[in-house]
């Protein structure tokens, strides 16, 4: 019997389906890997990912690009996480340093680790990272703060694009997902545990 329910929906409302879908697939590529998700951002493009460089633009231009910071963490994050500065004025081609700071208030140490994208989604070919805390895995002891920098450059080659010539501001963002501790940092929190504990338990020899 037929059965209409079943029919795959055409058109403008199958687009819609396919995109819904890849939001859910993408979002929950998210939370289960940081690194297969940055890994599928860089080779398909999703979501303005980044190029990373090991130099500099030979290229300096005299026009100008203001690139604006944005931070968030996942929700089982405690840190605190945000841009030293909020925004930016760079010459286009020109290297640029820039400072993002966290903290772990909490008494247990805490490794995460960043993903992250930028808008709008043409000028993620054009941003250009030649170093960044996103490269790798930040543990961060109780209590402690960290600046956590990324040098970058935007690729002179954006003045020529079809779309990216249209684009005066980029905005760089980051969330730090919390990550399992390394085993050598867990098991030494677990021996400052046991002898805190033992610490606790013993009592001072008065003879």
């Amino acid at each position: 019997m037929f059965n209409p329910f079943n029919r795959i929906p055409e058109g403008p409302t199958r687009t819609a389906t396919q995109a819904v879908s890849v939001v859910f697939l993408m979002g929950g590529l998210a939370w289960a890997s940081v690194p297969f998700y940055d890994w599928f951002c860089r080779v398909t493009g999703f979501g303005g990912a980044t190029n990373v460089v090991s130099t500099g633009s030979d290229v300096i231009l005299d026009q100008t690009i203001t690139v604006r910071f944005d931070s968030s963490t996942a929700r089982d994050m405690p840190w605190t996480f945000e841009p030293v500065q909020r925004e930016m004025e760079v010459r286009i081609g020109e290297t640029a340093l820039a400072f993002y700071e966290a903290t772990n208030p909490t008494d247990q140490p805490i490794a995460g680790a960043a993903s992250y994208n930028v808008a709008p989604y043409e000028a993620g070919a054009f941003f250009d990272k030649i170093d960044c805390f996103c490269f790798e895995q930040q543990v961060l002891q109780p209590g402690e703060t960290i600046n956590m920098p990324v040098t970058f450059f935007v690729d002179p080659a954006i003045v020529d694009d079809r779309e990216g010539q249209y684009v005066h501001t980029i905005t760089l963002g980051y969330t730090f997902h919390r990550n399992d501790l390394p085993e050598e940092i867990e098991q030494a929190a677990l021996g400052a545990d046991e002898q805190a504990a033992l610490d606790i338990g013993t009592t001072p020899d008065l003879n």
